[in-house]
């Protein structure tokens, strides 16, 4: 039996590689390892079909390094035990360590992550993770600790009409047919950046035509295939993200039945109550913010809930949620200013903190003047005094911007009565 199209077209070098410049271009931290011979571990979170499992298989092949490699679904602590034995026992004095490469690692207990923790720091073997989820929820710290996280990216416009154009090309298969790919739009919109669903549907939409039939490819034959061929909900496949994104963005829009309708879709679909819950809490905080500072309350008792109650009863304070979420008002203020402020923070630096702001618990310190001048705010009618607070160089920059519904209105105005003609929109 032939493989798929997208194992097929795997790439086995850097040069056939696609996408994730920021990572192997020229110059950038993942070629320069490469470049100099020296794998530290890391952490590689990216959606799906954009190179993670590749990216470590180019490594171990470019470096000639023994390469190991474990899936969290299917592996156990003794599995972990087994590789790292190997690893020990293969290597040679001075050489390289085995890259161990765990698939889904967020997918990983704790006391399998824990049995990781002394072969990385000692470097038994070099550790590469894969994982669609944010590490910082699903990692033990310690492990997360002695890892560098590199985010990968959905795949461009330009990259996916690359590899689009490869595959009809260079494939073994494909370029046995007449392929005319008169339209790309459906194939890209459907593929979301995604290498490897893109190259799924484009295979998909071939095997639709006879052996002997010139395959033209348009927009409608595309959605016309993928209709005849439903994709299901998948909680560790293709689906989980555009279902995802759909839970999301209708409690951004304001709509109780979308949102709920698509929460239906994940929970018959088998996705996890907790990944559901930290969703709800993240939206709280981004979407709602300080519209509706009871919405992040809401969403963490929804958390606790789950926690404590389980399934199936757990997808009831789950929907209470999601309806209290998507019929809040919204303001991203929070998300915009922290965001706002990590820019400044890349663009100036670490810029010294104004002495007035410093502590000065030894003699010492008072007398280089730290302490000296600063006003304590509860010693002052309302509880507040104008000083400065932010560095010299900055101490101008507007970083928070109100959003004026009706409950931010009241933090707008209060602002305004302390700083004045500063927090004017």
């Amino acid at each position: 039996m032939s493989q798929p199209l997208a194992e097929r077209m795997r790439p086995l070098s850097l040069d056939q590689y696609i996408g994730q410049k920021h990572l192997v271009g020229e110059g950038a931290v993942i070629r320069k390892m490469i470049d100099t011979g020296r794998v530290s571990s890391f952490i590689l979170w990216g959606p799906p079909g954009v190179g993670k499992t590749t990216l470590a298989q180019i490594i171990a092949n470019q470096l000639h390094i023994p390469f190991y490699t474990l899936s969290a679904v299917t592996s156990g602590v003794k599995d972990v035990r087994e590789v790292i034995e190997k690893a020990k026992k293969g290597r040679f004095f001075n050489a390289a360590s085995p890259i161990l490469f765990i698939d889904e690692i967020h997918r990983f207990s704790k006391s399998q992550q824990d049995s990781l923790l002394g072969a990385v720091e000692k470097g038994v073997v070099t550790l590469i993770g894969a994982t669609t989820e944010n590490p910082s929820f699903e990692v033990i710290r310690p492990l997360l600790s002695r890892c560098q996280l590199y985010v990968l990216k959905p795949l461009e416009k330009d990259d996916l009409l690359d590899l689009l154009n490869r595959a009809v090309k260079e494939d073994v298969v494909l370029k046995e047919r007449k392929i005319d790919l008169q339209q790309t739009g459906a194939l890209l919109r459907y593929s979301g950046g995604d290498a490897r669903k893109l190259l799924n549907i484009l295979e998909l939409v071939v095997d639709s035509f006879n052996a002997s039939d010139e395959v033209t490819v348009t927009d409608a034959i595309v959605e016309d295939r993928l209709q005849q061929n439903p994709l299901a909900y998948d909680k560790d496949g293709e689906m989980h993200y555009d279902i995802i994104s759909a839970f999301i963005k209708s409690i951004r829009g304001s709509d109780p039945d979308a949102a709920l309708y698509w929460m239906a879709r994940m929970i018959e679909g088998g996705e996890d109550p907790q990944f559901i819950a930290r969703r709800l809490v993240i939206s709280a905080a981004e979407d709602i913010g300080l519209a509706n500072p009871n919405a992040l309350l809401l969403a963490n008792a929804a958390f606790d809930a789950v926690m404590k109650i389980g399934w199936p009863e757990g997808r009831i304070p789950l929907a209470e949620a999601t309806v209290y979420l998507a019929t809040s008002p919204k303001s991203n203020s929070a998300y915009k200013g922290i965001g706002a402020a990590q820019q400044l923070v890349a663009r100036t630096g670490n810029l010294p903190v104004p002495l007035h702001l410093r502590n000065a618990p030894t003699k010492l310190m008072a007398d280089l003047g730290y302490s000296d001048g600063y006003k304590y705010a509860h010693d002052y009618p309302g509880n507040f005094v104008e000083q400065q607070f932010l560095p010299d160089q900055i101490q101008n920059e507007r970083i928070w911007h109100a959003q004026h519904s009706p409950s931010e209105e009241k933090i707008y105005q209060n602002m305004l009565r302390c700083w004045g003609d500063r927090f004017k929109e």
